[in-house]
């Protein structure tokens, strides 16, 4: 049995602490915190009752409790339930040698598990601090009834990107009111889910951030504007309590892991977007909020003149090839996963990741290694946004390790660019394939490849076939913010109109790109609310509004079941279809012995394919023989695509003896002849030929 010395303090009981885990930590007898720096001269605990707004105690760190730039105590017989904390850090105050330590500042400890200061979403701020952020220290007691992460194969996957808040806060959710915008909202949506055939979420930031740190107004309403997305992460390991119903009491942690558990249970992965680029310190003229405070110099990447490195955007960037601070993301993402079962995570601007501390690209960087190899996260999928802000643009090249999935930009850019009828077929075959020229090179495999058309950055669907320009002017900063090459067609008129025509060759072309999504190897990813037709008005960056703008409106379901039938069927069919799902790329020849290579390619003739530059048209057959590189049975599925502005007639390849061609999409009929339901498509009265209108899509299935 260990004997502590125990040292008085005031009131209070103190002894030694533990180095590890930093943070806040109930242990027998009381509480341990511990903190890093490694230029502090002194540190001091700070303790509040909660909501009160001066602290009732303040404890130093004395020397004793200082091993090597940790330093650690437990403080005895303290009821934890009812309180909050922060530290006061002293150093050398020297902004050129990159130190900005402040006594006088209350700083958020990094590790807290959750944090009190915004806990209703747009609340004002209640405390007499302009940013008022403290620890709360909670029991990580929850009952996952046996759950674990679904470990669901990637290529398998069909990922829905989703704001929390958009996603139920529209009244026409017909959540209750107080669960709209919140994690209880998702789970009451759950069965939403499950009819649209999605099996993993990718949840925007849900770490705690302050949305009111916007200081714009909507320069057209005069409406306050607001940090809406959420890139701009104030507590690492702490989930939003505005995006909890119960975040009023602190109920945030316990809501978040039932919704997990929810979603798990009903067969859905949650996949996170975390953001460890920046942090919400902003730059020289930013809060002091944490890192800052604790220990400037190490945390975040500095000139030799102290001033911030900005390789995000967003006025700083975290020195994430720091060994300490490779520690604390590593750190952040086991708790994730080990605390909440969460499944994967996809990288904001993951680029930065792979930097120096003077900012430069590195090779082999630690941190990227690190996360692929660790024992911990050895079955998260790791997703990245494989550029940054400083034009450091690495999809195809980003380093893999044989972990690492991206966000495939170029699939977007070839996808938009032939549906408006630009884009090169050599370069659609390779983005339908997963992208080989990409990934194949260095042997990783095709769920490398994340494919989306739209997401949260940028366009929503109905939008990309409705603005050939963005239309920003209610984000405050004078319509230049935002992407400027959408790759977007407004079929004729800018914005809403009436013209049935107009509107007709929209909603073909929107079936059009689900179609193409749908049968491309590698990983499909879908934007909220596009599977409904939500618009955004042609705003492409609605970062800023917490409005009907950005919520999802539930009565377009009704508006729009049509298109609805039309995405929920295609994700059916490719569920149906492991042909769709290859884990490893065509080889383009038969290895089955089916008398069918894998995939071909064809034109306007069977084995016939254009490749000019001109060409508008392609089509592919996939041999269900090889279906999962051989190890699934599977029907043979044709694609033909025609973004040409006339039709064509396609010669159909010939199937086996006894199978026959059946219709599952012609994006040029109209509702419901446009799409059935898999397993019950029409036989085709002619099995030699397919006309396929002008811009329209046909897939064929062959059983």
């Amino acid at each position: 049995m260990k004997i502590y010395h125990t040292y008085p303090y005031g009131n209070f009981k103190l002894r030694h602490g533990q180095p590890f885990p930093f943070g806040a930590t109930p242990v027998p007898g009381g509480v341990n915190f511990s903190i890093y720096s490694n230029h502090a001269t002194s540190a001091t605990l700070v303790l509040f009752k909660k909501g009160a707004e001066e602290p009732f105690a303040e404890i130093p760190f004395v020397r004793e409790f200082r091993l090597g730039n940790v330093v650690s105590m437990v403080v005895l017989d303290l009821d934890y339930e009812d309180l909050e904390y922060g530290y006061r850090v002293d150093g050398p105050y020297d902004i050129r040698a990159g130190h900005r330590f402040d006594k006088t500042k209350i700083l958020l400890d990094p590790y807290a598990k959750s944090i009190s200061g915004r806990n209703v979403w747009g609340a004002p701020r209640c405390h007499h601090e302009i940013y008022p952020y403290r620890g709360q220290i909670i029991s990580e007691e929850f009952d996952w009834e046996g759950d674990r992460p679904l470990e669901i194969p990637a290529e398998d996957l069909v990922i829905y990107e989703m704001h929390v808040r958009g996603f139920t806060r529209h009244p026409s959710s017909q959540v209750d009111s107080a669960k709209r915008g919140t994690f209880a909202g998702i789970q009451d949506k759950i069965p939403y889910l499950k009819a649209l055939g999605i099996n993993c979420v990718e949840l925007m930031p849900i770490f705690e951030f302050d949305e009111l740190d916007n200081p714009r107004h909507n320069p057209l309403t005069g409406a306050p504007l607001f940090n809406y997305w959420g890139y701009s992460t104030v507590g690492f390991y702490a989930p939003k309590a505005g995006y909890a119903a119960s975040g009023k009491d602190n109920g945030q942690v316990n809501e978040l892991k039932t919704l997990i558990k929810e979603l798990h249970r009903h067969g859905i992965e949650v996949i996170l977007d975390v953001v460890f680029n920046h942090t919400a310190e902003g730059n020289a003229n930013g809060p002091t909020i944490s890192f800052r405070g604790l220990d400037n110099k190490t945390y975040y990447m500095l000139t030799p003149d102290g001033r911030y490195l900005n390789f995000s955007g967003c006025g700083n960037t975290l020195n994430c090839n720091h060994p300490v601070v490779r520690v604390f993301v590593l750190d952040c993402l086991r708790y994730w996963a080990s605390e909440y079962h969460i499944d994967g995570f996809r990288f904001d601007l993951a680029s930065i990741l792979g930097r120096d501390r003077n900012g430069e690209p590195m090779a082999n960087p630690p941190l990227l290694e690190t996360l692929a190899f660790d024992p911990v996260l050895a079955k998260c999928k790791l997703i990245a946004e494989a550029w940054d802000a400083g034009g450091l643009y690495q999809v195809g090249t980003f380093p893999d390790y044989d972990r690492w999935g991206e966000w495939n930009g170029k699939y977007r850019d070839a996808i938009r660019q032939f549906l408006k009828g630009t884009g090169n077929v050599k370069e659609m075959a390779l983005r339908l394939q997963g992208s080989p020229d990409l990934y194949a090179y260095s042997d990783r495999t095709v769920d490398s490849s994340v494919n989306f058309i739209t997401a949260h950055d940028g366009f929503t669907l109905a939008d990309l076939v409705s603005y050939n320009h963005k239309h920003n002017e209610a984000n405050g900063e004078s319509n230049q913010d935002g992407m400027n090459d959408n790759d977007s067609w407004n079929c004729g008129v800018e914005g809403e109109t009436s013209d049935p025509a107009v509107l007709a060759l929209r909603w073909r072309q929107m079936r059009n790109a689900i179609a193409m999504l749908m049968v491309s190897q590698g990983v499909p990813m879908l934007l909220m609310g596009d599977e409904m037709g939500r618009t955004q008005l042609g705003n492409n960056n609605a970062y800023c509004h917490d409005s009907e703008l950005t919520w999802l409106n539930w009565t377009l379901l009704e508006t729009n079941a049509a298109f609805f039938r039309f995405v929920q069927n295609c994700i059916a069919f490719r569920h149906c279809h492991p042909v769709l799902r290859n884990r490893h790329y065509a080889r383009q020849e038969d290895y089955m012995g089916s008398g069918y290579p894998d995939i071909s390619w064809h034109g306007l003739q069977v084995g016939k394919p254009d490749w000019a530059d001109y060409c508008r048209t392609l089509a592919f057959l996939c041999c269900g023989k090889h279906a999962k590189g051989g190890t699934a049975e599977d029907d043979f599925i044709y694609v033909a695509m025609n973004m040409h502005w006339q039709p064509y007639d396609f010669e159909l390849p010939c199937l086996p003896l006894g199978m026959r061609w059946r219709s599952f999409v012609n994006t040029a009929l109209q509702p419901p002849q446009d799409c059935w339901e898999p397993g019950t498509e029409p036989e085709l009265a002619d099995q030699t030929r397919i006309h396929v209108n002008e811009r329209s899509v046909v897939i064929l299935v062959g059983r």
